[in-house]
């Protein structure tokens, strides 16, 4: 099957509402001066939730070739659940996707396997893709246990959801000892764990859905970089940090992922 490669750029906590506009502007200016084909690579940025509206606005009012998305969400409806944010809200925000249990979510926020597949299935529910974050520390890399740990990342975070919609959601493998250090897991690091997530897949879900699903690369991810990661069989897209920050820098990112 043909997956059509995915690029997202994750914003984290950085630019605010008012750069945010201009950042977007910034980014479809560039990618449609490269003759970016929204067809061939999809492309999907995700600001801090006060940006939300903002980037709604411009999106839809410019009719602009960029999906957006959300960092985080939660796994409860609409309520008293003081700082979170409910999947309805993001729908009606117009928000095609969702980030749930990043590595730093998982980190500063001590989230599990078991939070992580409640949050997956409350996107679901509202109609919105989750984009599954998976990764092994520096240690578990070292003892040479990665595989294994992030195969039990993806049973538990992918628990609750059946076939189908597996098959619609996101995997992103981001090896947490490469996000924002500057390292970058090689191609054959990258295809290996993505290939095993893929496989994995498959024994649960069958082949028809490990052919569909998306599996990304995340750490890192630079343009010098892009182009050797997504040249990978199992690699079909990159979820970038700090490089979606710089228009050009991440145009070129998108550019590298062209099939």
């Amino acid at each position: 099957m043909a997956r059509t490669p995915l690029i997202i750029g994750n914003w984290k906590m950085n630019v605010d509402h008012v750069a945010a506009v201009s950042l977007v502007q910034k980014l479809a200016w560039t990618l449609k001066d490269a003759e970016h084909d929204p067809a061939a690579v999809q492309v999907v940025v995700l600001p801090p939730f006060t940006d939300l509206r903002s980037v709604q606005t411009l999106v839809e009012g410019d009719r602009l070739d960029l999906a957006y998305g959300a960092q985080d969400v939660s796994d409860a409806p609409p309520g008293a659940r003081t700082g979170d944010i409910a999947a309805a809200f993001l729908t009606r925000l117009g928000v095609t996707h969702v980030t749930v249990g990043h590595s730093e979510r998982r980190l500063h926020h001590g989230e599990d396997d078991a939070l992580v597949a409640a949050k997956a299935v409350a996107a679901v529910a509202a109609g919105i893709t989750p984009v599954v974050c998976v990764g092994e520390p520096l240690e578990v890399r070292r003892a040479g246990r990665h595989v294994e740990h992030v195969l039990a990342q993806v049973d538990g975070s992918l628990a609750g959801l059946g076939a189908e919609q597996v098959a619609a959601a996101v995997v992103a493998y981001e090896p947490v000892w490469a996000i924002g250090t500057g390292e970058v897991a090689t191609p054959e690091d990258a295809q290996e764990v993505c290939a095993a997530i893929r496989q994995r897949v498959g024994q649960v879900h069958g082949e028809a859905v490990a052919d569909a699903v998306r599996v990304l690369y995340g750490g890192s991810v630079k343009s010098s970089s892009a182009a050797s990661l997504m040249a990978q069989p199992d690699v079909d897209g990159a979820l970038v940090g700090g490089a979606s920050l710089d228009a050009a820098e991440f145009a070129a990112i998108v550019g590298a992922a062209r099939p």
